[in-house]
């Protein structure tokens, strides 16, 4: 019968269904896992007769995730953002004991600061900020007109959130776990695999520039995502924490291989007309060499073998080209078609001796042993912030906190400091999400769900049932809910409203209490607030909506190539590399998919590459090279009109640029290393394509004339 249907189903069938099969187990086993934390952290916590062990199960339901290390990572900062936020109640208690006003204010420029921390990063450090802020709240809230209990409920509060951190971390790395590490190494394996193959078949024909803009936006998501996966596995995988400059070292090999890929498509790209055929077929030829090179690499758990050979053919690649490269110039007579192959050339070469280093920190990392000497430190991943979107999203915050403390104090609310809570923990999370709108707009269905399901669950089932084992089973129906839609991509947002309204809603203690009139003001205080928080973002527009904000983050994509232009060259490639990627990164996130600002947004960030990266080489060229004074300063007013440019781009800055740019060329003489980058640089400006194309202006005279052919 098996046979009969292998026979009958198609190969392609049999392996969707055994896809969707696998991914169906491992959620529903991710359910079973949250359920059975929750509901252990819950008997702990009663058994510890804790005032709310409703709050330790809440936590759980926070940190929890598929992947075990990043419930360590953000275990980890979820306890230390605890700690630090009861730090930060004691000392606003202390200095305003019986002083509301000061001590709203206080309280809410302290949330507003850890809001706005939390939007400066892209991982799980973000939970500590938001935790740093949630914590003092939750602390010192509830005191506010009992401020000798403040130590009271901080213990409480901290005993509470770090038993759930600690029974999270211990089931899921305990009970069937799915490391994070073996995610990383597949995700490496997979860059790895597909970027090399990338190479080879786009080198063997023309790559249109919309399939280029593609894979750049694929590579740059690949190298922001494999960091974050690498910050988070340190807590989980003690041989991955030994190999993290490794991990690095292999991440910086990448970025640069890539970087110098796109510059020679570009460069092929325009020699595309007859009149620089004979050009385009030399380098295509010295191109076709490595492409030959890099044989098919197939995708296996010990890849380190395969990457070590591939490192050795490219030694030995890297030895004959030269040989190669002037074989393939002898027979071009221009000066414009010689200037136009070593500047290939030179791209050929860079490319080859690149990606022996990311073969090589491959077969390193995969293979420690077929390296013979320890990589040198590497600089870290640099993150590229915005400082006007921290300072609106801590505004934010802290007027929404001061909104909510004023009606508060007004009118005598009873329960307007869990009205404040909530609204606390959703601008927090909230915070560092590209559309916080859509977010929470997803976390509010889910929240109404959960007040719902809350209100149904403590006055239709637990006030029928006794005992732990009864009340387990009331919960579990309701908990498999809201974990399941934390499985669903498009509805995991939901499922983190779900059970945190949930949550608040039924308020587990040993001794229950069921005062329904009660659990319906706490609803509709929590839904107060989380309107209010939603009501906060539409009125401080986020960078979707600001046509603003999206310029400022465009801007300081553009400023990598001002930065590389004045800072010291030391570490400076890894810094721009890392910085430029992330900043398009942010820009991805904030913009449409398909609109006009991400199509500008993905023509911008490939100029941004290449011409950052030339201008490198050219300062290194500079370093290395001792040039007559003349030349040295018409290089140096090049890379200062250059930096003009790209932070406030302009017809005017760009001719100045180009004008600038082509005088340098014209100093530079017989030294090849310099005028193979300016050379880059120049066509990067005469790209008709990219996004320099606007400013592109007809030939102003002889001499520009002369330049621009």
């Amino acid at each position: 019968m098996n046979a009969y249907l292998r026979a009958f189903v198609p190969a392609w069938s049999r392996d969707e269904a055994t896809a969707f099969a696998r991914g169906a187990a491992l959620d529903w086993l991710f359910v079973a896992k949250a359920v059975f934390a929750t509901l252990l952290t819950g008997w702990i916590a009663m058994r510890m007769n804790l005032e709310q062990p409703s709050t330790a199960m809440l936590t759980v339901s926070i940190v929890i995730h598929p992947q075990s290390g990043m419930v360590l990572a953000k275990s980890f900062y979820r306890a230390l953002g605890t700690l630090v936020g009861c730090l930060a109640a004691f000392a606003v208690v202390a200095a305003f004991p019986q002083q509301s006003v000061p001590f709203l204010v206080a309280m809410a420029s302290w949330i507003g600061l850890c809001a706005a921390g939390a939007s400066l990063h892209r991982n799980f450090k973000s939970y500590g900020f938001v935790l740093a802020g949630y914590t003092a709240a939750i602390v010192a809230l509830p005191v506010v007109n009992h401020p000798q209990n403040v130590f009271d409920s901080a213990v409480m509060r901290v005993s509470e959130v770090l038993l759930g951190v600690f029974v999270a971390g211990i089931v899921s790395d305990a009970v069937f776990p799915q490391r994070l590490g073996n995610v990383l190494r597949e995700s490496v394996r997979a860059q790895f695999v597909d970027f090399t193959a990338f190479v080879r078949d786009s080198l063997r024909g023309a790559l249109p520039r919309a399939d280029l803009e593609k894979a750049h936006l694929r590579f740059v998501r690949d190298v922001v995502q494999i960091e974050n996966q690498r910050s988070s596995v340190v807590f989980e995988d003690a041989g991955l924490r030994v190999r993290s400059p490794r991990l690095r070292v292999l991440g910086h090999a990448f970025m640069a291989a890539s970087t110098s890929y796109q510059s020679l498509h570009h460069l092929l790209n325009r020699l595309q007309d007859d009149a620089h055929a004979a050009v385009r077929e030399r380098l295509m030829a010295l191109a076709g060499e490595l492409a030959d090179e890099l044989a098919p690499i197939e995708s296996a758990p010990a890849m380190g073998p395969q990457a070590h050979a591939l490192a050795l053919r490219l030694s030995a690649l890297r030895s004959r080209l030269p040989a190669a490269v002037r074989a393939a110039r002898d027979g071009l007579q221009s000066r414009a078609d010689r200037l136009d192959f070593d500047t290939g050339a030179e791209l050929v070469a860079r490319i080859v001796a690149e990606l022996y280093d990311y073969a090589n920190a491959y077969a390193a990392l995969a293979s420690p042993q077929s390296v013979r000497r320890p990589p040198e430190p590497p600089a870290s991943f640099s993150r590229s912030n915005d400082w006007a979107t921290f300072s609106i999203v801590g505004v934010r915050t802290t007027m929404t906190m001061l909104a909510m403390g004023a009606f508060w104090l007004a009118s005598a609310w009873p329960e307007g400091s869990g009205a404040m809570l909530i609204a606390t923990a959703f601008s927090g999370v909230m915070a560092a999400a590209p559309d916080p709108l859509r977010a929470i707009r997803g976390m509010l269905v889910g929240y109404g769900a959960g007040t719902l399901a809350g209100l149904v669950c403590q006055f239709g089932v637990l006030d029928r049932m006794d005992g732990f084992p009864l009340l387990a089973a009331g919960l579990v129906p309701f908990l498999i809910v809201g974990f399941y839609l934390m499985t669903r991509p498009l509805w995991a947002g939901a499922g983190s409203g779900f059970l945190m309204a949930f949550f608040s809603t039924v308020p587990l203690r040993n001794l229950m209490a069921f005062d329904a009139l009660g659990a319906i003001n706490t609803s509709i205080a929590q839904t107060i607030g989380v309107v209010a928080a939603g009501l906060s973002f539409m009125l401080f527009a986020s960078a979707l909506d600001s046509p603003w904000l999206q310029r400022r983050l465009m801007r300081k994509l553009r400023l990598q190539v001002a930065e590389v232009c004045r800072r010291p060259l030391a570490g400076l490639l890894p810094r721009f590399e890392s910085a430029s990627r992330d900043a398009a990164t942010q820009i991805v996130a904030h913009t449409p998919a398909g609109s006009d600002a991400s199509r500008a947004l993905l023509a911008w960030s490939l100029a941004v590459q290449e011409t950052g990266r030339a201008i490198i080489e050219l300062r290194r060229a500079l370093a290395a090279s001792d040039p007559a004074p003349i030349l040295r300063a018409r290089i140096e007013t090049a890379l200062v009109a250059l930096a003009a440019f790209y932070a406030e781009p302009g017809r005017a800055r760009y001719l100045a640029a180009r004008r600038a740019v082509s005088e340098a060329i014209d100093e530079v003489g017989a030294q090849a290393a310099l005028m193979a980058q300016l050379h880059l640089i120049r066509l990067a400006l005469l790209d008709e394509r990219s996004a320099l194309g606007e400013f592109i202006a007809p030939p102003a005279g002889p001499e520009e004339t002369a330049h621009a052919t």
